[in-house]
């Protein structure tokens, strides 16, 4: 009999899948430094017999076939026949891999590949030499198994066990516990293994929690049962008969009844919904802007409770769209080990805030520039064991990763104690690459010297390995970051360590920003990026090398004219106010001078047109409260515009 699955069953799957895909990798890693924890064994057996499981309905047959491979290892190593080793671990982390590619090419809607022979055949040498070890007493003091009967008998499957277990226990617990219990229970008919169709139901009604059996004595002494009923019963009610005991349980459950506490809804409505709200707060704005226009004081506390409202509504859209930042750490401690191996040194990983939640896509964003910096640490940081030691260090470095929310944001922080950065290192570096002068290179401070690993091309390394470089500078994970309208930040101490901090919004669908006007335009800043406002003087307007600059607490900040970059003419002749929006570019800091500043206002980020999609310096626009168009500013690319005009 065939028939064609449905693509929602497969898509359950494939979920579930590489969920538990990703939970082995950490698994896996903790297990070789803890191998005789039977929780991890488990849970490691239980994840390769559920994907097999799942690959099987869907006649997958490699992903049967390494799968099954990797269960049976992990039986004997639960078993006590089988001892983890290094060469095991590598064997199985492979499998991870290569059940990972097969699962993204049935995603893609590809055949997958067989599994590699070799690493097929590695995993039935451990369990052959397992079996072998374990059996050879028992084959001494019987009598020998003929070819024919080992031949006759089936492989047995491990799962099948552990089945066999749970219906012993059960069935011990429903005669040992039931009425009757002095007398023995009743032996089935025919096969010892079998189960007769009474006793099966009675099963049945145990693991469900006896909902359509008699009511089960049970002695207070006894530990409790190991299912949990949906409704428990009222205690000094009367149990009514079997016959109706389970309509009447049904009847007096009604929203008793425990319901399914998750369900699975896809992204795309889930960006629908987003939308929407996004919408409603544009109208929220807008009625905002009325209220505080018209005198009526009931159209001003209607509006200051529709405020709140869409704010409520606004915040759990937003949930449901959260991730919890563990989705990207759970792949970093299989790259430590991978690693440490790699460059033969010692390192000790160690993650905290993993359930910090931030927006889907910012988790999927953050994924290549993490793995980035946490290889750079172990790679240009942390020393070699032998160097370490004697600089009266441990053997073992320390690379530490946490994520928290501060505000509005996420701060996710890579720390190590490894060397450290040396500023005159950098400084030589970048004259040396005609960067800088050696003056102007003498001048920058340390912080200013650290921001220059973000150059093109820089690297603090002579040589580029293929673990962390690969030819890549950190100017990539910059500009990624930057996309995500965050920051990089870099903390350093020669010898003793360094430390990376990345800043990013919770979310990029709805943004605070800072409103300001140019010439009866208005255009937004990422509030994020804000740090202050202050009225200009041009009077103290001075050019040092060709820049504007105005001297802010006895430091120079250079200044950039929005009508000059945005070619919007006027004059510079100090006729009307002026402002200066100071934002975090980098580590340094530039001030905006613009007309005039409207105040903050969280806005919903639309994509610009086709024909205004590749203009430098906007990340979008957004209508505003009082019902006009605003082009929201990318500060990153609105400097590279700048730096295109000066030149």
């Amino acid at each position: 009999m065939s028939f064609e699955l449905d693509d929602s069953i497969r898509e359950d799957f494939l979920i579930e899948a590489n969920e538990i895909v990703e939970k082995l990798g950490a698994e896996l890693v903790q297990l070789e430094r803890q191998p005789d924890d039977r929780q991890l064994l488990n849970s490691i057996f239980r994840g390769f017999h559920t994907i097999k499981g799942g690959a099987g309905f869907l006649n997958v047959e490699p992903l049967v076939l390494i799968c099954h491979g990797a269960e049976e290892v992990f039986d004997s190593l639960r078993n006590g026949k089988l001892a983890l080793s290094n060469e095991i671990m590598d064997t199985v982390l492979q499998v991870a891999d290569v059940v990972g590619d097969i699962l993204s090419r049935v995603s893609d809607g590809q055949v997958p590949e067989p599994a590699p022979p070799v690493l097929l055949d590695r995993l039935q040498a451990y369990v052959q030499s397992a079996n072998g070890a374990a059996v050879a007493p028992k084959i001494a003091d019987s009598e020998p198994e003929s070819r024919a009967e080992r031949t006759a008998k089936p492989a047995e499957d491990p799962a099948d066990r552990e089945f066999d277990a749970i219906i012993d226990g059960v069935r011990a617990d429903i005669f040992l516990d039931g009425p009757g219990a002095e007398a023995e229970p009743p032996a089935p008919a025919g096969n010892s293994d079998e189960i007769s169709d009474d006793e099966f139901e009675a099963l049945l009604d145990q693991m469900q929690g006896n909902g359509g059996a008699e009511p089960v004595a049970q002695d207070a002494s006894a530990p409790p049962p190991s299912t949990t009923a949906v409704a428990a019963e009222p205690v000094g009610e009367p149990v009514a008969a079997s016959g109706d005991r389970g309509e009447t349980a049904a009847r007096e459950a009604g929203p008793a009844a425990t319901p399914e506490s998750t369900i699975r809804v896809s992204v795309t409505r889930l960006d629908a919904v987003m939308n929407l709200v996004g919408e409603l707060v544009l109208v929220r704005n807008r009625l905002t802007n009325l209220g505080a226009d018209l005198e009526n004081e009931e159209l001003k506390k209607t509006v200051a409770n529709l405020d709140l409202v869409t704010a409520d509504l606004q915040n759990g859209v937003m949930q449901t769209r959260m991730q919890p930042i563990g989705k990207v750490f759970s792949r970093f401690p299989r790259l430590a080990r991978d690693v440490a191996r790699t460059l033969r040194k010692e390192i000790e990983l160690t993650m905290h805030g993993e359930d910090t939640d931030l927006d889907k896509n910012l988790v999927q964003a953050l994924s290549d520039p993490l793995v980035h910096l946490v290889r750079n640490a172990m790679d240009h940081g942390i020393e070699d064991p032998d160097s370490r030691e004697a600089k009266g260090k441990p053997r073992t470095g320390s690379v530490e990763l946490s994520a928290q929310q501060e505000g509005n944001n996420i701060v996710i922080t890579i720390r190590d104690d490894g060397a450290g950065i040396d500023p005159e290192v950098l400084r030589d570096k970048v004259v040396r690459k005609g960067l800088l002068t050696a003056e102007a290179a003498a001048k920058l401070s340390n912080p200013e010297c650290f921001d220059l690993v973000f150059l093109p091309g820089f690297s603090t390394k002579e040589v580029v390995s293929d673990l962390s470089g690969r030819g890549v500078g950190m100017d990539v994970v910059k500009t990624r970051i930057a996309e995500l309208n965050g920051n990089v930040e870099i903390d350093s101490e020669l010898g003793k360590g360094t430390s990376v901090k990345v800043r990013v919004p919770l979310t990029l669908a709805i943004m605070p920003t800072l409103m300001v006007r140019l010439q009866q335009r208005t255009f937004a800043f990422p509030l994020s990026q804000v740090l202050e406002v202050f009225s200009l003087d041009m009077d103290k307007v001075h050019e040092v090398a060709g820049r504007q600059v105005v001297m802010v607490r006895g430091k120079p900040l250079p200044l950039v004219f929005l009508r000059h970059c945005l070619a919007t003419g006027g004059t510079d002749d100090g006729a009307g106010m002026s402002y200066v929006v100071v934002l975090q570019v980098g580590s340094g800091m530039v001030g905006f001078v613009t007309d005039d500043v409207l105040g903050q206002e969280e806005v919903v980020i639309k994509p610009l047109g086709a024909m205004l999609h590749d203009v430098p310096g906007f990340a979008g626009a957004t209508i505003t409260g009082d019902g006009h168009i605003a082009l929201i500013f990318d500060v990153n690319g609105l400097m590279r515009r700048v730096n295109k005009v000066a030149a």
